[in-house]
């Protein structure tokens, strides 16, 4: 498989991962955690999740190459793979977007979004759609 096909699983595999509410929800607790990461159980106990489905969770995105999971004394530990993240953002702003002005404007760091009007997606906050 040559590399441009493989960095495409790659991030397929991560999109299909963050594709549920509970594994979103996962990254944004434990994005501002860094690499110091949360227990399990912490996590599970933040976000009202059974250690079941916390795990088959943790797992995909693990899979994925989202989170990694260390273990330290009896618990496990797990934070975002800042590698994986960013490398599925980038895939998508520069081989996929390929730095589509448009695009771009409403991925500005820090940019609000609110749902666009018509229905038809999301614009910045504060701007209107033409």
């Amino acid at each position: 498989m040559d590399q441009s096909k493989a960095a495409q699983t790659q991030v397929l595999a991560a999109l299909a991962a963050l594709a549920h509410v509970t594994r979103l929800d996962l990254i944004r607790l434990l994005l501002p955690a860094g690499d110091t990461g949360m227990p399990a159980g912490r996590i599970g106990e933040a976000l009202g999740l059974p250690a079941p489905r916390l795990s088959f969770h943790l797992a995909a995105l693990e899979q994925a190459g989202l989170v990694r999971a260390r273990r330290v004394a009896r618990n496990v530990i797990y934070s975002v793979d800042a590698a994986g993240i960013g490398q599925t953002i980038s895939y998508l702003m520069n081989d996929c977007c390929a730095d589509h002005p448009e695009v771009l404007a409403h991925c500005a760091h820090g940019a609000a979004f609110r749902p666009d009007p018509q229905g038809v997606g999301t614009t910045p906050a504060g701007t209107a759609k033409t």
